[in-house]
């Protein structure tokens, strides 16, 4: 049977006082996608609606994974900040596969750990525009899909960035870490939403009010 598609809040839908931005970080092949579109689906279930940021690094026309350059990764941020510039307020959420943490660290390998075009003020500006960060561990196996690299080694490296950095550009208080292995259909994803709900001030409405 077709999903009835959600319907729009109802007069008992608390007030949901501005957009909310939730990213999905980490490196690749980790099941970010897979947990965008299972709280997306606990958004739409909520009343509210949701805008997807898809991952931009796939359109990236200069070249991806270890042999990315400090140029092809400076593409894929400023790409990343003008998506969620162009989606921020099409919804009641917007939910991106990636943010600009994440795609800092790749650019910060592609460029030796250097800094090369001085981005970094950017970044830990932008980072505040997050109210909530959801960083999925890699804790299972890499699937080869095509267009990401399957080295363990590569993905472990982006990950001791992460390990480095993350905690200088997002408070403990915006931070969640998931394993990926985690996320299943039985990931409470209600949880997370009411986290996300709670950072802009927001209340949902109770399960039974949900259509």
């Amino acid at each position: 049977m077709p999903r009835k598609k959600p319907e729009p809040p109802t007069s008992a839908t608390p007030a949901w006082p501005r957009p909310a931005k939730i990213a999905f970080i980490g490196s690749h092949g980790i099941r970010k996608t897979s947990a965008l579109l299972a709280f997306a689906a606990e958004v739409q279930r909520a009343g509210r609606s949701v805008e997807l940021g898809r991952e931009v690094v796939r359109d990236n026309p200069l070249g991806i994974n270890e042999g990315a350059t400090g140029e092809a990764q400076l593409w894929v941020l400023v790409s990343q900040i003008r998506q969620e510039l162009e989606l921020a307020r099409k919804a009641d959420v917007l939910a991106t596969d990636r943010g600009v943490m994440d795609n800092y660290a790749y650019y910060l390998r592609s460029c030796g750990g250097i800094d090369q075009f001085d981005v970094e003020p950017l970044v830990r500006r932008w980072t505040q525009t997050y109210d909530l960060v959801v960083r999925l561990l890699p804790d299972v196996a890499l699937q080869a899909d095509g267009v990401r690299s399957t080295s363990d080694a590569f993905r472990d490296e982006v990950e001791a960035i992460l390990d480095r950095i993350l905690p200088t550009l997002v408070p403990a208080d915006r931070l969640l870490t998931l394993h990926a292995s985690e996320v299943t259909s039985r990931l409470d994803w209600l949880t997370v939403l009411g986290r996300l709900a709670t950072s802009i001030g927001a209340t949902l409405a109770p399960p039974d009010l949900w259509r």
